[in-house]
């Protein structure tokens, strides 16, 4: 446990500061043990609130004030981008209005340390009269609002990690770590997916790891770099140099790709001394090339060009014909890397 348990930053006996890395240790192991005594108290009222998230037919709304409400816009957020729809009431405003936000069938849970706050413990009565169940989250199990909630999950510490034992410091920290345990085993609970996560959130960078596909950022149609079997390398190069890509890719009659040219391949042949003007590009392709489907996802073109060391790919689709082509550069526009 803490060191300096509700100390004041100048130690009165020696009149010297606590030294700064020390405090900070102490209020992060306080913290950290204080989470730790809350996994050990969990009991089945915080299954049943698990359980009581899941049939919600309406919206989970999470209501505090002062530095509780600032915890409790964190609980909805994390709702809100795992899949429960929820949002943050101010209390004091819900007494001039706000109430209007709630309908029967939602769950407002209600944020207090003391579990007396005044501006909480008004809309009580008229969020009954409307309909909506109320979870409690407090730091007193005998306070009213403990008593007045359909559920109430304690989220006591023994001791803040302020060292002068005023600013609330483990107890908010302790009642995000339960909104958050809520949250997420509400998500487990609903098999949410890390897709179903990336649509939520479609201008961060993990929504466009998540739902740009290869077909969204290849190059298609008259843009794909392509010349037949029978091609001289010289027409491979004026391909390559037209379309801009750094390959071409060689087909088949059935316009299924049997091999690519890239500028490395161009520079081998320079080094063996390949005659350009007459040689065919089949002679001095790769074959086999690789290639990657039009429905992966764009982080897999990345991670087979890392793996393989290469900055192109050949675009099929599921009869294996060529659809499109793309190198790290276009990826790096989709800002997929």
């Amino acid at each position: 446990m803490s060191s300096l348990p509700n100390k004041k930053l100048t130690d009165t006996d020696t009149n010297t500061k606590v030294p700064t890395l020390v405090l900070a240790r102490d209020v992060l192991q306080l913290e950290a043990n204080e989470i730790e005594a809350l996994s050990q108290r969990l009991d089945a009222r915080f299954e049943a609130a698990v359980s009581l998230i899941l049939q919600c037919q309406g919206r989970v709304v999470v209501s505090g004030m002062g530095k509780s409400g600032h915890i409790g816009g964190k609980i909805a957020s994390t709702f809100a981008s795992t899949g429960t729809p929820a949002f943050f009431m101010h209390p004091a405003e819900a007494s001039h209005g706000d109430l209007g936000m709630i309908m029967a069938g939602d769950i407002v849970i209600a944020l207090s340390n003391s579990g007396e706050s005044d501006e909480i413990l008004a809309i009580i009565p008229p969020l009954k009269r409307l309909g909506a169940r109320i979870i409690a989250i407090t730091g007193n199990d005998h306070s009213s609002l403990a008593k007045a909630a359909d559920i109430h999950l304690s989220a006591s510490v023994s001791k803040e990690a302020c060292p002068l034992g005023l600013a609330p410091t483990s107890s908010t920290t302790v009642t995000l770590a339960l909104g958050d345990a809520l949250a997420l085993c509400v998500l487990d609970q609903r098999e949410f997916t890390a897709e179903d996560f990336a649509r939520s959130h479609p201008g961060g960078s993990l929504g466009r790891r998540l739902l740009i596909h290869v077909s969204d950022v290849m190059r298609s149609g008259d843009r794909i770099p392509k010349v037949h079997a029978e091609a001289k390398l010289t027409e491979g190069l004026l391909e390559m140099s037209r379309k801009g890509l750094g390959l071409t890719a060689i087909v088949g009659p059935d316009n299924k790709p049997i091999g690519i040219f890239t500028d490395g391949d161009l520079r081998r042949a320079f080094e063996q001394q390949v005659n350009v003007a007459s040689s065919l590009i089949i002679d001095v392709m790769h074959p086999n090339p690789l290639t990657i489907h039009q429905d992966s996802l764009a982080i897999e073109a990345v991670e087979m060009m890392e793996q393989r060391k290469v900055n192109g790919l050949l675009v099929t689709n599921n009869e294996g014909d060529l659809v499109g082509a793309l190198n790290m550069h276009d990826l790096l526009l989709a800002k997929v890397v």
